[in-house]
């Protein structure tokens, strides 16, 4: 039932206002028991308070907190724990819970109310006690015990005295979500460490996985050119893994103890990369309001990652050329020649041979960079490193989501293995982590991660003209063609990372134009059982 605030005394309600704010102070149970001893002596004169759990899945009554009175950890203090454990019948369970259900008060002597709910009482409880049934939502939790001194009235005990079942109520209801939350936790750790040791591995760390099989000539070239300063270049697709291979060669280098830096070249605009790069002094441009370093002086001692390095424009080229060959930047704005000591690592998707050839890259930058190439195959073309792939994101994603550990079925790990992978390693990730999320840590759902959808039926054949000439279809028949079957492999997506756009390789507005034109909708392919 529901106390009513309006009947207390003003120095009433602010006492039990201290009773909620002390409950809301701590996570645990038994926290809050000992710090709301002192605060309901002075004004109850409670010798002694206690919890008592309503254990359901058991039918037993067990000692959730206790101070000042003996049943967890004695008469001193407060205890947790399972203590004075007491299985009911049948009939004393229905009671005692309809009971607490009714969140009432009763008061008496201790042996009385033993009498009226055997087993609810631990052994050394006596004298005159208080004892309130706790309930949340109707669903029975379980009493608190309450002691007075030995001469004491329990009937002249104000009205506030019931106000204290709810924040003791919503205290008991909290602890028990944290022991819940705790024996998941424990759960999912041993399923975790049983998968690792399934998998003879230690953790699940930023590793590369595929060392031993489909990345075994490009660890060799790691391993080769790691001891030297020799500048290395990383050649591969979108998505492949090659900041992963920049951090291993700065890994298994002397250089290991020093910073490593990632700069995305394509990221920074054409009239930011010196101030990115080289940094700059206060005052030597609008904006600059304080002298920076750049990246170059940031990674002195260690490794500078330059990603996409085909994206610097031409006249980028050649500052970073002159760092290159001098040893030495200069702050935009600045005057002094700073010495740094930089092992340079690059990386591409792009083909800087055939740029060079164009002009876009220049030659000399390109002898520079590329004095230790590797090439990093996609992953389609290494399908034997996919189900250990899978298996790592998989764990990761359940990690990093609070999930329950869970590794791909054969049936998984066969549409993994079929898929043709566009996005590579990256793209992989991603689906992993998206099952994890659609099969909400009770499996993984791969077949809605990957967008597999039910083929759409082919569309009827125009009637021909002349049957006696082959048909060959329009440009706007192919055209349209090519769009559904993107939608059909995108679950009705156009845009993102798994969108028809990036299937197609065009820009989402000038594919859904392209859709108008052609009267193409894409809702149909949204319906067959992809992703919405």
């Amino acid at each position: 039932m529901a106390f009513e605030y309006g009947e207390m005394m003003e120095k009433d309600l602010r006492r039990l206002l201290a009773v909620w704010r002390e409950v809301g102070r701590h996570q645990r149970l038994d926290e809050s028991v000992a710090n709301l001893l002192p605060l309901l002596r002075d004004w109850l004169g409670i010798a002694g308070i206690m919890v008592r759990r309503l254990d359901t899945a058991r039918r037993r009554v067990e000692t959730a907190a206790s101070a000042g009175l003996p049943g967890s950890a004695g008469a001193v203090g407060a205890g947790t724990g399972d203590a004075c454990p007491v299985e009911l019948d049948e009939a004393g369970w229905r009671a005692l819970s309809l009971w607490c259900r009714g969140a009432s008060l009763l008061s008496g002597p201790a042996g009385r109310l033993a009498g009226r709910f055997p087993g609810l009482l631990p052994d050394g409880c006596k004298g005159p006690l208080l004892i309130g049934g706790l309930a949340r939502d109707g669903e029975p939790l379980g009493v608190l015990i309450l002691s007075l001194p030995a001469r004491a009235d329990p009937g002249g005990l104000p009205p506030a005295a019931e106000g204290l079942l709810e924040p003791i109520a919503a205290s008991l209801e909290n602890d028990r979500r944290l022991r819940e939350l705790s024996s998941l936790r424990e759960a999912a750790e041993a399923d975790r460490r049983s998968l690792l040791t399934r998998l003879k591995r230690q953790d699940i760390a930023d590793t590369i996985v595929g060392a031993e099989s489909g990345l075994r000539e490009v660890m060799e070239r790691v391993d080769l050119v790691a001891r030297s300063d020799t500048p290395v270049l990383i050649l591969g697709e979108t998505g492949s893994g090659k900041e992963v291979v920049a951090r291993a060669i700065h890994r298994r280098s002397p250089r290991v103890a020093g910073p490593f830096l990632r700069v995305n070249c394509g990221a920074i605009p054409p009239e930011l990369i010196d101030s990115e790069l080289f940094g700059h002094e206060r005052g030597s441009f609008t904006g600059a309001v304080a002298t920076r370093r750049g990246w170059f002086e940031r990674a002195d001692g260690g490794t500078l990652f330059l990603d996409e390095i085909g994206e610097l424009s031409l006249a980028a080229q050649v500052r970073l050329l002159r760092v290159l060959q001098d040893g030495g930047v200069q702050r935009v704005g600045g005057q002094q020649t700073l010495t740094v000591d930089v092992r340079l690592v690059a990386a591409t998707h792009r083909d800087l041979q055939a740029m060079v050839a164009d002009g876009a890259f220049r030659r000399d930058l390109w002898y520079r960079v590329a004095v230790f190439p590797i090439v990093l195959p996609g992953l389609r073309e290494r399908p034997q490193d996919i189900p250990a792939l899978a298996t790592h994101f998989a764990l990761q994603a359940a990690e990093r989501l609070g999930l329950a550990p869970r590794v791909p079925s054969p049936a998984d790990m066969a549409l993994l293995v079929a898929y043709d992978w566009p996005g590579n390693v990256r793209e992989l990730a991603s689906v992993m982590e998206r099952a994890a999320i659609l099969g909400d840590g009770r499996y993984l759902d791969v077949a809605r991660a990957l967008g597999a959808v039910p083929a759409i039926p082919a569309r009827p054949a125009a009637p021909r003209e002349d049957a006696s000439t082959p048909s060959f279809p329009t440009y706007d028949e192919a055209s349209r063609e090519h769009i559904e079957t993107a939608l059909a492999r995108s679950a009705g997506r156009v845009e993102g990372p798994f969108g028809a756009a990036r299937l197609l390789g065009v820009n989402p507005n000038t594919l859904r134009g392209r859709m108008r034109r052609l009267g193409i909708d894409a809702r149909p392919y949204r319906r067959s059982g992809g992703i919405s």
